[in-house]
C-alpha cells in the first residue's frame, strides 16, 4: 500500500506571469512549467506521476488482465496482405512477443497475376528478405518510430528513418537490399518521408524549421555527403507545410505546400530529377486542390479535385502542362450531397474516395478508349460502417485493395476486380477466443443541438443492451482539421463492451462527416459548436436511455483533448469521468506565441488572437486552461508526453494545477506523463497495449465495471 502522504495531492508552486493583449490581462501562475530541463518542472511532473499511481494502485490486477485480454485475443505472429510492387510482393510481419514490426518482401511471378499470395505466418516463404527489423532498430532505445520507408524503383534500394526520442525529427539511412549492407548516405533531423527519382541516383526528402514545420525540399545524390545537398524547393510562407512524392504512374515527382485553407502543387518529370519544379496552378487564398497524373483516351492528364466555387470539391482535368486554373475543365461537377475527398488514378479506372450522409463510399469510374466509363459505387450491406482504399501502389493493376469494418466487425482487406466487379476477401483481422460479432449491435443515432442541427452518433453495445438508462458508456470525440472520426474496431474494446459498457463515437462539428460545411461550421469564431455538440450527444444517450449522467465518460485526445477540457468546463455535470490524452487544453496561450511549434499554421483554423480582439476574446471564452473556474468537476485523467512537439506537455500539466487550486474535486483530477514518448505515446504494441490498460481501467473504475 502507498505511504499516507501519496495519496495527497502535489501541489504546483505558483509563479505569477502576467500575459496582456488588447487590453486584456491574464495572470498566469503556472507558465513556468514550460521549462523542459528544469529541475522544478521535472520534479512536478514526477510527482504527479507517483500520486497518479498511489490514486490507481488498486487497478493494478485490472490494468494486468485488460492487458492479458488484448494480447490474448490478439494473433502475435501474423502477416499482412501482400502488396504487388514491381516484381516482388511486400507485406509485414508481426512475431509473438516482439513490439514492433518487421518488413518483408517475396519474389512475385507472372507480370500479370495480381491475385496475392496466401502466405502462412508459420511456414517458410520461398525467397523472403527481411527489409526491416524495427525490434533490432529499436534496440538499446526507450522510444522508437519509424518515419520513411521507401524502396527504389528497380527494387533494389530502401530508404528509411527513425526516430529514437519521440519528438519527430528522423535519421535517414540507406540500406542495399542486394547485399543487407547500409551505405554510408546518413541524413539527420528529417521529417516524415521520402521519394526516390526513377533512377535510384536521387532521393527527396523534406526538413523542418524551428516552428517544426515543414518548409523545405532537399534532393540527395546517393554516395555524396549531406552537406552538398541541394534545396528544391523553399516554403517561406509560416501557413504551409512541404511534402514531397510521386504520381502512381511513375511520370512525376509532386511537391505539394498547404495551409488549412490553400494549397499549391509542382510538378517535375522523374526521370528529369535535377530539373526545374513548375507550378500547376499559383496558390489562391482559400483555394485547396490536388493532382494526380492520368491517361484518358489516350492523352496524359492532370486530374485535379478542388474546392473552387464548390463547397464540397469537384473533380477537374487540365493538360499536364498546366500552368493556370483556367485551364481546369470539369469531370465531375459539384454535388452538395456527397464531399468528394480525394481520386487515384490507374490505367483502366479510377478511385474516388468520398462522404455522403456522414459515411464514407468508394466511386470507381472505369476508363476506356473513349474516356470515361461506367460510374459506380462499392456496395456494403451494414449501416454503420467505413471504407477506404488501401495500399494500391501500382498503376497497372486491375483491382482495387480496399478496406472495411465496422464497429462490431473486425477490419477486413478486399480486392475488388473492376473487370468483373467481384470482391474478395483476402483477410480479416483474427480476434481470437470466443469472439463472436453478433454479440454485439450497432446503431447510428442523432442528437439535436442547441441551434437544432442534427449531429450524428455512432454506437455499439452488448446485444440486448436496455434502453432503460442502465448501461454504462464511453464517448469519444474529436472535432477539428475536417477530420473524421469514422466508425472502427479495436481488439481492446472489447474489454469494454464484454463488461457491458457500450461505447459510442460523437460525429461533432470540426470534424468532416457530414461535408465541408461540417468543419467550417465548427472552426474560427464558430468552435464552440463543436463543444455543445458534445454536450447534446452525451444528453441524447442519456435522453434516449442508453445511458445516464452517472454512468457516462467522455474521451478524447489532441484537439479533441479540448474538446474534454471545454465540456469539462461547459457541462461538468453530464460526465462521471473524463479522460483527456495529449490535451490541447491551453490553446490560446499556445496560439498568441508565433515562436511555438506550429502556431502559425493554426491561425487558419481557431484565428489570429495575436492581431484580431475579437478572435482573442472568443478563444479566451472557452480556451480550457483559463475556463477553470471552482465548480465541480468529475473525475479527469489527463495523459501527456514529455517530448511531444505537437501540444506540449506544459498545456495539460498547468490545466491539472489549475484543477487542482480552483476546481472542486481535486484529488480525483490525475495527470500522467510518459517521460520517453511523442505525441502518439509510447512507441511499441505491448507498451501500447498497457498504456490502453491502465485507461481503460480507470475508465471501468469510474462506470462501477472495475
Amino acid at each position: 500500500m502507498p505511504e499516507p502522504s501519496a495519496l495527497t495531492p502535489p501541489v504546483a508552486k505558483k509563479v505569477p506571469a502576467e500575459r496582456t493583449f488588447h487590453g486584456d490581462t491574464f495572470v498566469d501562475d503556472y507558465e513556468w512549467m514550460r521549462d523542459k530541463e528544469s529541475p522544478d518542472t521535472l520534479a512536478y511532473l514526477e510527482a504527479e506521476n507517483a500520486y497518479t499511481e498511489a490514486r490507481t494502485a488498486h487497478l493494478a490486477g485490472l490494468r494486468d488482465t485488460i492487458f492479458e485480454e488484448i494480447r490474448s485475443r490478439t494473433k502475435e505472429t501474423d502477416l499482412s496482405v501482400p502488396s504487388r510492387i514491381g516484381s516482388w510482393w511486400y507485406y509485414g510481419r508481426s512475431l509473438e512477443g516482439k513490439q514492433y514490426g518487421i518488413s518483408c518482401r517475396c519474389p512475385a511471378g507472372s507480370p500479370d497475376d495480381w491475385a496475392p499470395p496466401r502466405l502462412d505466418a508459420d511456414t517458410e516463404i520461398p525467397g523472403e528478405q527481411v527489409l526491416l527489423d524495427s525490434n533490432e532498430l529499436a534496440e538499446g532505445h526507450d522510444f522508437f518510430s519509424l518515419g520513411a520507408s521507401s524502396v527504389s524503383t528497380d527494387g533494389s534500394l530502401l530508404a528509411f528513418s527513425t526516430d529514437t526520442r519521440g519528438d519527430e525529427r528522423f535519421l535517414m539511412r540507406v540500406k542495399d537490399l542486394r547485399t543487407g549492407e547500409l551505405l554510408p548516405d546518413e541524413i539527420p533531423d528529417t521529417a516524415y518521408g521520402a521519394t526516390w527519382d526513377l533512377s535510384g541516383r536521387y532521393l527527396f526528402y523534406t526538413t523542418v524549421d524551428e516552428a517544426w514545420r515543414p518548409d523545405k525540399v532537399w534532393r540527395h545524390e546517393l554516395g555524396t555527403d549531406r552537406s552538398d545537398d541541394v534545396v528544391v524547393f523553399h516554403e517561406a510562407d509560416e501557413r504551409f507545410w512541404a511534402s514531397v512524392g510521386r504520381t502512381r504512374s511513375d511520370r512525376y515527382l509532386v511537391i505539394g505546400v498547404g495551409s488549412k485553407t490553400t494549397t499549391e502543387y509542382r510538378v517535375l518529370e522523374a526521370d528529369d530529377p535535377t530539373g526545374d519544379f513548375r507550378v500547376v496552378a499559383p496558390r489562391r487564398q482559400g483555394v485547396e486542390y490536388g493532382v494526380e497524373h492520368a491517361v484518358i483516351a489516350g492523352e496524359d492528364r492532370f486530374l485535379v479535385m478542388h474546392n473552387d466555387g464548390a463547397e464540397n470539391f469537384m473533380l477537374a482535368q487540365a493538360p499536364v502542362d498546366a500552368t493556370s486554373h483556367e485551364q481546369w475543365t470539369p469531370v465531375l461537377e459539384h454535388d452538395p450531397a456527397a464531399r468528394l475527398e480525394d481520386v487515384e488514378a490507374f490505367a483502366g479506372h479510377l478511385v474516388i474516395s468520398q462522404r455522403s450522409d456522414g459515411l464514407t463510399q468508394l466511386r470507381i469510374i472505369t476508363l476506356d478508349e473513349d474516356g470515361l466509363g461506367d460510374d459506380f459505387l462499392v456496395e456494403f450491406g451494414h449501416a454503420v460502417y467505413t471504407v477506404g482504399a488501401g495500399g494500391n501502389p501500382e498503376f497497372h493493376q486491375p483491382t482495387v485493395r480496399l478496406g472495411y469494418t465496422t464497429m462490431a466487425t473486425p477490419p477486413a482487406v478486399y480486392d475488388f476486380d473492376v473487370r468483373t466487379r467481384e470482391l474478395t476477401l483476402l483477410k480479416q483481422t483474427p480476434v481470437l477466443g470466443d469472439f463472436d460479432p453478433d454479440a454485439y449491435e450497432q446503431h447510428r443515432e442523432w442528437a439535436t443541438a442547441e441551434d437544432g442541427t442534427r449531429v450524428p452518433i455512432s454506437v455499439v453495445c452488448p446485444k440486448g443492451t436496455p434502453r432503460d438508462g442502465s448501461t454504462p458508456f464511453l464517448l469519444y470525440g474529436y472535432g477539428s482539421y475536417e477530420t473524421s472520426m469514422d466508425p472502427y474496431f479495436t481488439i481492446s474494446r472489447l474489454s469494454l463492451l464484454d463488461r457491458g459498457v457500450g461505447f459510442a463515437i460523437a460525429h461533432v462539428r470540426g470534424g468532416g462527416e457530414m461535408g465541408r460545411h461540417w468543419y467550417d461550421d465548427g472552426k474560427m469564431l464558430a468552435k464552440k459548436n463543436t463543444f455543445s455538440d458534445f454536450v447534446a450527444c452525451a444528453r441524447h444517450l442519456a435522453d434516449s436511455g442508453w445511458t445516464a449522467a452517472d454512468r457516462l465518460v467522455a474521451e478524447g485526445a489532441s484537439a479533441g483533448g479540448l474538446l474534454m477540457g471545454a465540456v469539462a468546463n461547459l457541462a461538468p455535470e453530464a460526465f462521471c469521468g473524463i479522460v483527456a490524452n495529449v490535451a490541447f487544453v491551453d490553446a490560446l496561450t499556445t496560439i498568441l506565441d508565433p515562436s511555438l511549434p506550429l502556431t502559425v499554421v493554426e491561425w487558419e483554423e481557431w484565428g489570429n488572437p495575436v492581431e484580431d480582439p475579437e478572435v482573442y476574446a472568443y478563444m479566451k471564452s472557452y480556451s480550457p486552461y483559463e475556463n477553470v473556474t471552482p465548480q465541480a468537476y468529475p473525475p479527469i485523467l489527463a495523459e501527456t508526453s514529455l517530448h511531444d512537439t505537437r501540444v506540449l506537455y506544459v498545456e495539460p500539466a498547468k490545466w491539472v494545477a489549475r484543477l487542482r487550486a480552483l476546481g472542486n474535486g481535486a484529488e480525483q483530477v490525475l495527470l500522467k506523463t510518459e517521460m520517453s514518448a511523442g505525441h502518439g505515446g509510447v512507441s511499441g504494441r505491448y507498451n501500447a497495449w498497457k498504456d490502453r490498460a491502465f485507461s481503460y481501467a480507470w475508465v471501468l473504475d469510474r462506470l462501477g465495471r472495475a
